[in-house]
């Protein structure tokens, strides 16, 4: 089985490429990161020590626009992952058809064990590590993984200090308060239930009859299910990361999102009817909506898989295996490159609003954002029909063709 995240996004590039015609240069081009940045940079501690911690940015292709992708401050940052999502980032900028190319970075930093203001001298000096590789038309970082918008306005004070001036636009996911936009913390979950109701057009779906299983309770999965419901959808399962709840009739969504609010967890609520996350991910339902982790479905469960339908919300909850098997079973699966696009094309809409002194409402945001996700998938499901392929593949060979049209316009 291919665990490496790296490794799955070449093999997804190669599959597209092929159908494309690219030759083994086009192709050799735009598999590697242009530049991969590692760090060690030295963090003041409330003790008085200064300890030394590591951290990573991968910036894949700038083609179209400036290197674009969160930073994440996690124990298990490494730099395979970096890598293969700052690739990541370039198709779905790509496929979302915003002018940015991709990046990630992060550090390999446990965030429960620093106070809070060690955790702003380590995003502070993690800025001064790699100040000169970002930039408002260089390489605009946002939040990820135990990041936030206080610590991107951290960032963006920092960055400002060291350029001499404010440089609002160099990061998104900021406050809203320091030049943060509204809507974007529901982009992404937003974004993807555009993906659910065009996706209902085309198939001819009744939102009613729609059964909808979210994996995930986080930001996006409780978004996705929020918005999903308001549009008329049956959601019948979220899960957290410890377990899932289950009414094939539909569940409470507000409740239990509430409860975990309140309780860090869905362990333990009352008057509701509990299976695991394996359970859930093999329910028949009409969409599943996998928003949680990566390699959730893999060559040794997508045999079971019963859904029709399967929207990924988080990064690379599909491996190439388990694509294979339920291509051939019928399944259609919207790829991460699109389906989770919202998240980056409202991080363009900030980065936009800043460039250009501009203040939006979250109604237009919203409103521009469905626009842009809902073209996109028209253009993939048309690309998926003409050439006679799986949604991804479609969805990747759109993205490869503008990258490589783009390279071809600057060399």
């Amino acid at each position: 089985m291919i665990n490496d995240p790296f490794e799955s996004s070449v093999i997804q590039i190669k599959n597209a490429g092929a159908k494309l015609g690219l030759s083994v240069s086009e192709l050799d081009r735009i598999l590697e990161p242009q530049r991969v940045v590692k760090v060690s940079f030295p963090v003041k501690m409330d003790n008085g020590m200064i300890n030394t911690f590591t951290g990573f940015r991968s910036q894949h292709n700038n083609a179209r626009g400036p290197y674009k992708g969160g930073l994440r401050f996690s124990p298990d940052v490494n730099e395979s992952e970096v890598k293969a999502l700052s690739s990541w980032m370039t198709w779905k900028c790509a496929v979302a058809d915003v002018p940015f190319g991709g990046g990630k970075g992060g550090v390999i930093v446990d965030t429960k064990t620093l106070s809070k203001t060690e955790l702003e001298n380590l995003s502070r000096s993690f800025v001064r590590a790699i100040s000169d590789v970002i930039g408002p038309t260089k390489d605009v970082p946002a939040p990820d993984m135990y990041t936030t918008g206080e610590i991107m306005d951290w960032m963006v004070d920092e960055y400002s200090k060291i350029v001499g001036s404010k440089q609002l636009a160099t990061f998104t996911g900021k406050t809203l308060g320091n030049g943060g936009s509204e809507g974007r913390t529901e982009a992404t979950g937003f974004g993807g239930v555009v993906v659910l109701e065009k996706l209902s057009e085309v198939k001819q779906l009744n939102p009613k009859e729609t059964t909808v299983a979210i994996q995930g309770i986080g930001n996006v999965g409780q978004y996705f299910a929020i918005f999903a419901k308001q549009k008329g959808f049956k959601v019948v399962a979220l899960s957290d990361s410890k377990t899932a709840v289950y009414n094939e009739n539909g569940i409470d969504v507000e409740r239990i999102i509430k409860f975990k609010e309140q309780n860090k967890t869905l362990v333990g609520m009352p008057d509701v009817t509990f299976i695991s996350n394996e359970a859930l991910l093999e329910l028949p339902v009409t969409v599943l909506v996998p928003s949680a982790l990566e390699n959730v479905i893999t060559k040794d469960n997508a045999e079971k898989i019963k859904a029709r339908y399967i929207i990924e919300m988080a990064n690379g909850p599909l491996t190439p295996e388990a694509d294979e098997i339920l291509h051939k079973k019928g399944i259609l699966f919207i790829p991460d490159i699109l389906s989770n696009s919202a998240g980056v094309t409202g991080s363009y809409f900030e980065w936009y609003q800043n460039m250009h002194n501009e203040k939006w409402t979250k109604d237009d945001v919203l409103h521009k954002l469905e626009d842009k996700i809902g073209s996109a998938f028209d253009a993939g499901y048309k690309m998926m029909m003409d050439n006679n392929t799986d949604m991804r593949t479609a969805c990747y060979m759109i993205a490869i063709k503008r990258v490589n049209d783009a390279m071809k316009d600057k060399f």
